[in-house]
């Protein structure tokens, strides 16, 4: 072997030994060398181009939705807000319209009681300068007709009593009085009147009813 010869395998062997693991790494599984990339990057398959074009069009869409999510809501607190304003001034309108309601009311009753109180007058006047029992019986009369007018405006009626049948309901028995069988629990007298109030009773009748007698048909 000649000197030439004995270098060239030493350089190869040297080759061989020294990048051994070097070269398995830039071999691929077929055996073919793998070309070195001079700037060192990594060429991107279609599929993941395609991957990270998805991703990027989804967060573009996620964005896009957010902000229309955070629009929806301030639309709504806007209408909300509105909602609670009309809401509260509609109430307080509503609670004024039942004050100016309850004092016009108030208004009209004490306005039908003035000539309730022009009739009083004009009694005592009367009996001033006719003492007779008569005059001031018509004067006392007048003024009652009046009050009773004044109460009948405002809604106020009064209880039958007198003739009718006794109503637990509306009356109140203050005594009883014997009486023939078919006036058993009439009315007979009334010692004061009882008035409603629309559906509401004010007060009850005080009265007298009418008790006919028991009888024992066997004993007689």
């Amino acid at each position: 072997m000649s000197e030439q010869d004995f270098n060239e395998e030493e350089i190869f062997d040297g080759e061989a030994e020294g990048d051994f693991v070097d070269d398995k790494r830039r071999f691929d599984g077929e055996g073919e060398r793998i070309k070195d990339d001079p700037k060192g990057a990594k060429t991107k398959s279609s599929e993941i181009i395609k991957l990270e074009n998805e991703l990027k069009d989804e967060r573009v869409r996620r964005e896009s939705a957010e902000a229309k999510l955070v629009g929806v809501q301030k639309k709504f607190d806007d209408i909300k807000s509105q909602m609670e304003r009309e809401t509260a001034e509609m109430r307080q309108r509503l609670m004024k319209t039942l004050e100016d309601r309850a004092k016009q009311g108030q208004f009209n009753f004490l306005t039908t009681l003035l000539p309730v109180l022009d009739n009083l007058n004009l009694a005592i006047n009367a009996s001033e300068t006719d003492a007779s029992f008569e005059h001031l019986l018509e004067g006392v009369k007048g003024t009652a007709r009046s009050f009773e007018q004044a109460l009948t405006s405002v809604g106020v009626e009064p209880v039958a009593s007198v003739g009718t049948d006794f109503n637990p309901e509306l009356h109140e028995a203050v005594d009883m009085i014997p009486v023939e069988t078919d006036q058993d629990d009439r009315i007979t007298a009334e010692y004061s009147r009882g008035y409603k109030f629309g559906e509401r009773l004010l007060r009850p009748a005080r009265v007298q009813v009418g008790k006919a007698a028991q009888t024992n048909a066997k004993g007689e």
